[in-house]
């Protein structure tokens, strides 16, 4: 029997709670530890990739949005969202804001 994408997304936040991601990510200010993108993207690309999956992030003025879509049934799909805010890292430029913002959302949406 086919797997919905309910179904496999399950098994993909099972199998990665199971492993020993480390964070790499670090506020020393805060004193707290992180998963940067580098982290967990090349673990959840196979495991999207084994389970016939793909994910596909978008973004607006309003909204940042992680589809997540069965490739095997492609009308199968799971949608989140996270509201867009402005951040202001010292030193950088607005093209190097909105990376900021974006990579963030990215990171965000997958850890849903």
């Amino acid at each position: 029997m086919e797997k919905n994408i309910y179904q496999k997304l399950q098994e993909c936040r099972v199998e990665l709670q199971e492993m020993s991601i480390k964070k790499s990510g670090k506020n020393s200010f805060a004193g707290y530890s992180y998963f940067e993108l580098h982290d967990i993207l090349p673990v959840v690309n196979k495991m999207f990739l084994d389970r016939q999956m793909t994910s596909i992030i978008s973004f607006d003025n309003e909204l940042a949005t992680l589809r997540i879509i069965n490739t095997e049934k492609p009308e199968d799909e799971i949608v989140f969202t996270s509201p867009m805010r402005e951040l202001q890292l010292k030193g950088t430029n607005a093209i190097q804001n909105l990376g900021g913002v974006e990579t963030y959302q990215r990171r965000y949406l997958y850890l849903v």
